[in-house]
């Protein structure tokens, strides 16, 4: 069974970073694309960023570009999602979301589609607030 853990969240003022981790249990990480969501109140899950299962590609949601950094080790089935200059709008539950390359056949790819994600974490509170 794979097992996704975020942490790494909390409340920080305007302008603050975060770093947010994604520990993953029962299986070789560096076979599965991985991919951040962020979801606000009265709204479904948004991507904000993924990495593919060969780490050929990354992508970032057009708000979060140049300020967050999303980054993979493989030695400690990690990954993380570094966020500088936060702002009021990064406020959300922040849940990571995994799908396996070889199972899906999309090595090169990673989405934004919930529905292409198979283990989710349960999610970290982020709390940009002055």
């Amino acid at each position: 069974q794979v097992q996704l853990v975020e942490s790494g969240g909390g409340l920080v003022q305007p302008g603050g970073s975060l770093r947010l981790s994604c520990a993953a249990a029962a299986f070789n990480q560096d076979h599965y694309a991985v991919a951040w969501f962020r979801q606000t109140p009265g709204k479904q899950r948004q991507g904000v960023s993924c990495v593919s299962s060969n780490d050929a590609l990354t992508l970032y949601k057009d708000s979060v570009k140049g300020r967050f950094t999303l980054s993979r080790d493989d030695a400690n089935r990690t990954v993380y999602l570094q966020m500088t200059n936060l702002r009021p709008e990064d406020t959300g539950i922040y849940y990571c979301a995994a799908f396996s390359g070889a199972a899906r056949k999309k090595y090169h790819h990673c989405t934004s589609f919930e529905s292409d994600y198979d283990y989710w974490g349960q999610g970290t509170q982020v709390t940009v607030s002055s």
